[in-house]
């Protein structure tokens, strides 16, 4: 699976692509002041009666072990697991009751909060680590539990943290930061009735895309998989976005594709051309930078395989523009990527309707619904450098 999301931990090591952002540059005396944990006030909003458990893990910057974090933000590593894969330890902090706040500590993680709905959700250990759930598999043991999760870093430099559908739309929930002055940023929510909506949405789209949708054997929907798990689990046919390439691939036969990957630099530029089986991207002096292949549906929704994007400042950025290009449908429209403007995303009929449909629903229209969402800064992100409370809150399923 995805697992962390890909340019989160990007986003704290190099420059942030196409976004606005830069790179995290050297820790400021004010910005060293960031203490070892931080409040996260976790407040349920769900309209469930529901026991919520709450888990907090990830990697300790400081060390680079793996664990677990308790209500106070006390770290713990994981036990050694096995394989077959062990029972980790009882990592769940009992969460809020509807209508009701709880604060708990987060420590210096690169990591995720996970909460559930009902049941503790199960992790395991293997010599090489934790096993995370994985949505896609229908014999995880967690794949008929509602469950959902955010993603954060926490260092130095401040938090990050985002709302994510990268691996699936479920439980419906937004995060924010109180910054210094006391001002609240917040991201994830989503209109009135959105929840409803998108399911409702996905259910009438024409071409396989209400196979992503799973429900439990009471009724409950879960989730709906992202298009990439979709594919995996053979819930959408892989063959979903093959038009929509191969009209990208005919196009840049005969013209050319010019990316701009970093915001800041707009002087750096590449220039894509077709070539048989094969997207070459020149720099400006003609020389070939780097090389792609024709990629599939699951390459393009996953940003990986045949587009991967290695932590470079060439591949990486180029891979992050085309995937972005591709999962909103502006390759054809607009031969200079990234697209700015939101409002011609996902106009072709050959779509990742999945994102499509979960940005419509988003209060402030942004979201993470694919790896590279953040390209052009369309994230469901917030960031403060002196972070004084992290918020998680618990929305209706509405």
């Amino acid at each position: 699976m995805l697992a962390l999301r890909k340019s989160l931990v990007a986003l704290v090591a190099a420059a942030a692509v196409g976004t606005g952002l830069t790179a995290v540059g050297p820790v400021s005396h004010a910005e060293a002041a960031v203490p070892t944990t931080i409040p996260l006030e976790l407040k349920n909003n769900s309209g469930r009666g529901d026991q919520v458990y709450v888990y907090v893990i990830g990697t300790l910057l400081s060390t680079g072990q793996q664990g677990w974090a308790d209500a106070n933000g006390t770290f713990h590593a994981w036990p050694a697991g096995g394989n077959p894969p062990t029972p980790a330890p009882d990592a769940s902090i009992a969460g809020p009751a509807n209508g009701q706040t709880k604060t708990i500590r987060m420590p210096k993680f690169s990591g995720r909060v996970y909460f559930s709905y009902g049941q503790k959700l199960v992790f395991k250990l293997t010599t090489g680590g934790l096993v995370q759930p994985a949505v896609q598999n229908p014999s995880d043991p967690n794949a008929n539990i509602l469950f959902n999760w955010t993603e954060y870093t926490l260092n130095d430099a401040g938090l990050w943290i985002n709302s994510t559908q990268v691996d699936m739309f479920s439980a419906p929930y937004a995060v924010g930061v109180k910054t210094a002055a006391g001002t609240v940023k917040t991201t994830g929510h989503l209109k009135p009735g959105g929840y409803t909506a998108f399911f409702n949405s996905l259910r009438s789209q024409s071409g396989g895309w209400a196979g992503l949708i799973r429900t439990r054997s009471d009724g409950t929907i879960l989730r709906a998989l992202a298009p990439g798990h979709g594919i995996e689990a053979g819930a959408l046919p892989s063959t979903v976005m093959n038009d929509y390439i191969n009209r990208v691939w005919t196009k840049y036969a005969s013209s050319t594709l010019t990316v701009t990957p970093f915001a800041d630099q707009p002087g750096t530029k590449y220039f894509g051309r077709v070539s048989g089986n094969v997207m070459n991207f020149t720099n400006s002096s003609g020389a070939v930078v780097t090389s792609f292949q024709k990629p599939d549906s699951d390459s393009v929704f996953g940003c990986y395989k045949l587009l991967d994007a290695p932590n470079d400042l060439v591949r990486g950025p180029i891979s992050r523009t085309l995937c972005a290009g591709y999962n909103r449908s502006t390759l054809l429209t607009n031969p200079n990527q990234p697209d700015s403007g939101s409002g011609s995303f996902y106009q072709d009929a050959v779509t990742n309707h999945y994102s499509k449909k979960i940005h419509e629903q988003m209060a402030d229209g942004k979201a993470y619904g694919f790896a590279f969402d953040d390209v052009g800064a369309h994230e469901s992100l917030v960031n403060d450098g002196n972070p004084q409370t992290a918020y998680i809150t618990l929305d209706p399923f509405s």
